[in-house]
């Protein structure tokens, strides 16, 4: 292998080949965080309408999806270890683009749900399995920020997607509006299967685009089996692997739950359908910046304590919201701009400082499934507040609790406890 001069920035030198792995995992979430989360502010009303349901019912149908997609989630982590990031992600990406479409052909709940099944499940697993995966392998030990980077996807996605999917569906209708969009994710699945590669070596390049001497001097280099010593059985009986999955899902119940909504709790609170678009509009543009600073938080600071504070600066932000004070809810609006790209930055930070990029697929695997079910019960909170107290205010209560029981949570986790690049005498 040629040696690369690299880096050894903590936030920087990732190289062009890896430069290309963190735009393609940044577009993979902003189809993510459009098709299943932020974009139903748009489709989910469109799709109650054309089918005579109360929004509420259609919106907890993602309840539905998250849970079925736990399916797809452990068939693709199976798919991941076997054919590789590349294909999965590609694969995944193209399932997602078709099964949009259907989404606008629905002519029934029942279509509707399978269809969104296929949605949550292939882009989720593109995003966070294989890409996850990916940011493992390619810098193990600059996941943090480069996280901070692959979500601004997620932000970018809440700034332009909604105003893009509103637009085509207020001109063409929900049947012909997600076409464009569908046909977008097909295109970038494509691109995947053609230029992306599994490992920086594929590249001629060496983990977080370090020199030659720096790996094999600061790097876990032994080889090890492709699962990295682990089984399904042996991470099940493992305290870490509920700690990562439980904690970051718990995470992402709020952010998803606020973002999925957040023009219908606008709404409530006296603003216009054109005016809670654009606030959501500034709430992402300031969580692309608000993605950058969790990455660097979590490089420097360590992902566990950057975990504690994020889950500090979330409950106020709620709780700011919960006043119905003019001043207040804007304070909100820009932390919680600045909080929603973190959630996702830890999905694949913590298990990653955990377990470390060894066997990281077969861990990833295991840890994602269990993500997405706690995740997927944000729905459900959503649409029981809409539907028997017709207001989100409810749900806001129940994500307040749910970061205080994560706070604690985090503080049990051990954050290199078998990661191989940080300890050289790991025993699994």
């Amino acid at each position: 292998m040629e040696t690369k001069k690299g880096s050894n920035s903590e936030i920087g030198g990732f190289g062009k080949a890896g430069w290309v792995i963190i735009i393609y995992c940044l577009l993979m979430f902003w189809f993510y965080v459009g098709m299943v989360n932020d974009g139903t502010n748009i489709t989910a009303p469109a799709v109650a309408s054309k089918l005579g349901v109360e929004s509420g019912t259609v919106v907890s149908m993602g309840t539905i999806s998250g849970i079925v997609g736990v399916l797809f989630f452990i068939a693709a982590g199976q798919i991941n270890r076997k054919l590789g990031s590349r294909l999965t992600s590609g694969i995944c990406m193209i399932v997602a683009g078709a099964a949009y479409i259907g989404i606008g052909l629905s002519n029934s709940i029942t279509m509707y749900t399978v269809c969104l099944c296929f949605v949550t499940g292939s882009v989720m697993s593109a995003g966070y399995i294989a890409g996850g995966t990916l940011v493992a392998e390619w810098f193990p030990k600059k996941k943090g920020i480069v996280m901070g980077y692959t979500t601004m996807g997620h932000n970018l996605a809440s700034a332009f997607y909604v105003p893009f999917i509103n637009a085509l569906v207020s001109y063409f209708g929900i049947t012909r509006g997600v076409v464009l969009p569908a046909v977008l994710s097909i295109c970038l699945g494509i691109v995947g299967l053609l230029f992306i590669r599994n490992t920086p070596q594929e590249r001629g390049q060496y983990p977080d685009n370090v020199t030659e001497d720096v790996y094999k001097t600061e790097y876990f280099t032994d080889e090890v089996d492709p699962d990295g010593g682990w089984t399904t059985a042996k991470l099940l009986k493992t305290k870490e692997l509920w700690l990562s999955a439980i904690t970051t899902g718990l995470f992402q119940i709020v952010t998803v739950g606020v973002m999925s909504q957040l023009v219908v709790r606008n709404q409530q609170l006296g603003f216009t359908q054109a005016t809670s678009i654009k606030i959501m509009t500034v709430v992402a543009l300031i969580g692309v910046f608000g993605s950058w600073v969790v990455g660097v938080i979590d490089q420097k600071l360590g992902t566990k304590k950057a975990m504690i504070g994020f889950a500090l600066w979330y409950m106020v932000a709620l709780i700011s919201n919960l006043t119905e004070k003019t001043i207040f809810i804007y304070l909100s609006i820009f932390m919680i701009g600045m909080a929603i790209g973190g959630s996702a930055n830890f999905t694949t930070s913590l298990p990653a400082a955990i377990f470390g990029r060894h066997g990281f697929s077969k861990v990833n695997s295991v840890v994602f499934p269990i993500q997405g079910f706690v995740t997927s019960m944000c729905f459900v909170i959503n649409g029981l507040a809409l539907n028997i107290g017709g207001s989100l205010r409810g749900a806001y209560v129940v994500y307040i609790g749910v970061l205080l029981i994560n706070i604690f949570l985090i503080s049990l986790v051990n954050e290199h406890r078998y990661n191989r690049d940080y300890h050289s005498d790991v025993n699994i």
